[in-house]
């Protein structure tokens, strides 16, 4: 919105062409949805105070956990709003990956939400059936990925690009519509599962999400996409500016979700920012960078599904519970020191995911 104002102000003070510039507008989309956050954020956790909006812990769960049933969840909420209205705000709204965005965003949020209010309403942790959910997560992944499929103009926005190598481009055909819909249902999944400690998947996903903003704006330059030896996505810049709005509503949520956490994302956060990563992955061709960076979240993913095989045909845990996390809580770690470490591993895989830009 303010992007066509500015423009069309620029016609009497020149000054204003300025927010012609992709970068001051996603640094300035940061900004918004920071302060949004940081403003917004203390009044909604005292509504979600006042109407017992509280979170419902497991009774399997460590007992340390025990002490943060009642805290507001839902806050997810809040960096969906947030991070809707700066886009619309800074954001080019006739860019049909904004559009795409923002619509798998929101959407994936509507399930998130509709399992929160279940798990509150019943007063347990059982929300949404899990028949249900899949169902819903793949109508909508596979609509997101089978438009992009549609309007595919050229073999670069449906080739599987290996990292670290400059030459080597698979191309995928239909097999395009299959890795996408498990890339955004898998990394919606996989940040939900890590969402179990405060402050542990927000700001690996800021710290992701802004790589892949990064990622987005080289990818949407012809020249450095042409230096860096990437693919050229036409359009795809535009979704730095979604980045920094994800930054600014992480950072600022984080804020109130530190340890010890005043509100927690819930699903309706959790499940939207994970879709969101995976999406914004599969329009840049970065899927496998995606995996590296999000190293994390494959992390917890994959300690649940090792469990529950183990447990199957053994009868034994590999873990003492899972996700992961949990495992080093029972351990005797403090969770701060959890949180602070997988913080670490996250910095540096998402550091190893960014070389990749250069390392061909």
């Amino acid at each position: 919105m303010l992007l066509w104002l500015t423009d069309y102000l620029s016609q009497f003070v020149s000054g204003f062409a300025v927010f012609q510039y992709l970068t001051l507008r996603t640094m300035v989309s940061v900004i918004t949805a920071l302060g949004a956050s940081l403003l917004i954020g203390p009044r909604m956790i005292a509504w979600l105070s006042d109407a017992q909006i509280g979170q419902q812990v497991r009774d399997d769960g460590p007992s340390s956990h025990f002490s943060k049933a009642g805290t507001p969840t839902m806050g997810g909420a809040l960096i969906l709003v947030i991070i809707a209205l700066t886009t619309l705000l800074w954001g080019d709204l006739t860019n049909r990956y904004v559009w795409l965005v923002l619509a798998v965003t929101v959407a994936f949020g509507l399930i998130g939400w509709l399992d929160d209010y279940l798990k509150i309403s019943r007063k347990n942790s059982d929300g949404l059936s899990a028949r249900w959910k899949y169902f819903w997560q793949s109508v909508f992944a596979l609509g997101a990925v089978l438009y992009l499929y549609s309007v595919a103009s050229v073999p670069a926005e449906t080739a599987l690009y290996v990292p670290f190598f400059k030459s080597v481009m698979v191309p995928l055909g239909a097999w395009f519509v299959v890795l996408g819909y498990l890339m955004i249902v898998g990394m919606s999944n996989a940040v939900n599962l890590t969402d179990g400690l405060d402050g542990l998947a927000i700001l690996p996903a800021v710290m992701v999400g802004a790589a892949l903003g990064l990622i987005a704006y080289v990818t949407g330059n012809i020249e450095f996409s042409t230096y860096l030896q990437i693919p050229y996505i036409a359009g795809s810049g535009e979704l730095a500016v979604f980045c920094g709005a994800l930054i600014g509503a992480g950072l600022g949520f984080l804020w109130f979700n530190t340890y010890p956490a005043q509100i927690f994302m819930g699903d309706v956060g959790a499940l939207a920012l994970g879709a969101a990563l995976g999406l914004l992955a599969i329009i840049v061709r970065h899927e496998i960078v995606l995996l590296i960076m999000g190293g994390l979240f494959v992390l917890e993913t994959a300690s649940v599904i090792i469990q529950v095989i183990s447990f199957r045909l053994t009868g034994r845990r590999v873990f003492r519970m899972a996700p992961i996390h949990h495992h080093f809580e029972l351990k005797g770690w403090p969770e701060p020191r959890v949180i602070v470490r997988f913080w670490i591993i996250t910095l540096v895989l998402v550091t190893i995911g960014l070389s990749t830009l250069k390392l061909r």
